[in-house]
């Protein structure tokens, strides 16, 4: 299989599927498809959004790129390395290059460790046994994410969510890994230190080039932080653009959906909302077709009937996925219609 030189992380044809046990013999009455047929890039030294609303997969995807979750199927490629393929004593050396950083600070802790010892075991696992050395790390990391020497003496229930979100990130760079997962780190925090958090992310994925995988279901999250946004709905990836395009441009009926519901700070602009009609359909029986058909106010037979393909809508400048047999590629040198966001008023 061929990649670019700049991707780092490609994910082809990502399945997950839970098994469900019921009866006496506990034997298998169904399937929950949690992830079913994701494709993915994410390319070196970008911060790439996972977007979708609660229980669409996204983290499971996470998960699985990680091997936390082991995959039903698909390839997940880490620097060209299939990482599907590999033992778990063969992932080992991976792990020291791909880390992740929790959604919520407070279960993520041991909260009978002490700081220095939760945030030095990656080490240790790693076969680092110099105990100065290892301290030293330690150190670094948490200098790092604006902790002190003070702070490896205590334990996790002397912190606040914010303070213990830092020392969750600091966890994850004391490998000096390559790639992170940021599983959603700011939803479990006040709005007032999901800023600090955001931005001492976006500091360190500077200063240390590192690649971002961004899980979020909070849109204006995504657009301050992100490089590039894929949009997820029951399993299924359905658009993927830069942030400045998805922004401007969304294609995909359920992503302009998303779109409607961020608040505008100017009274005196309104955004036509979309309200979408009942409940997501459950990943133990997904419908036919197009997972979107049955809450889209645009569909049509055909929407009901075939799996719409992911496929390059023809920006000039920017890829532009999207999964839509209402939204076709252009011919080239034919320019698509925008769509208007902001009607003002």
């Amino acid at each position: 299989m061929k990649h670019s030189n700049d991707t780092l992380v490609d994910i082809r044809n990502l399945k997950v599927y839970f098994d469900i046990k019921g009866g006496l013999l506990k034997r298998t009455v169904g399937v929950v498809k949690a992830v079913d047929g994701v494709d993915l890039e994410i390319k070196h030294g970008e911060i790439l959004g996972l977007v979708g609303e609660s229980g669409c997969g996204k983290t499971t995807v996470g998960r699985a790129l990680l091997r936390l979750i082991e995959p039903t199927d698909g390839a997940i490629y880490f620097d060209g390395q299939n990482l599907a393929a590999l033992s778990q004593s063969e992932m080992k050396p991976f792990r020291r290059k791909m880390q992740i950083v929790f959604q919520d600070p407070y279960s993520s802790l041991d909260p009978r460790s002490k700081i220095g010892d939760i945030v030095g075991e990656g080490l240790r696992v790693h076969g680092i046994k110099d105990a100065q050395e290892r301290h030293q790390r330690v150190l670094e990391a948490l200098q790092m994410v604006g902790l002190t020497e003070e702070h490896m003496r205590r334990f996790p229930h002397e912190f606040s969510g914010g303070q213990r979100q830092r020392i969750g990130i600091a966890r994850a760079l004391v490998l000096r890994p390559s790639f992170i997962v940021c599983d959603e780190p700011v939803s479990a925090l006040d709005v007032s230190i999901q800023s600090q958090v955001l931005n001492l992310l976006k500091d360190l994925q500077k200063e240390l080039d590192l690649t971002l995988l961004f899980i979020a279901h909070d849109m204006s999250v995504v657009e301050h932080l992100c490089d590039r946004v894929a949009v997820m709905y029951l399993g299924k990836i359905v658009e993927v653009a830069s942030r400045e395009e998805l922004f401007r441009n969304a294609q995909h009926p359920y992503t302009q959906a998303l779109m409607s519901a961020i608040p505008i700070a100017n009274p005196k602009v309104r955004r036509e909302r979309i309200i979408l009609q009942g409940d997501p359909p459950s990943p133990l029986n997904p419908p036919p077709g197009c997972r979107f058909h049955t809450r889209c106010r645009e569909a049509i037979d055909l929407c009901s009937q075939e799996i719409p393909p992911l496929l390059d809508l023809g920006s000039a400048d920017n890829l532009h996925l999207c999964a839509c047999h209402l939204r076709q590629p252009q011919p080239s040198g034919v320019e698509r219609p925008t769509t208007t966001a902001e009607p003002a008023v």
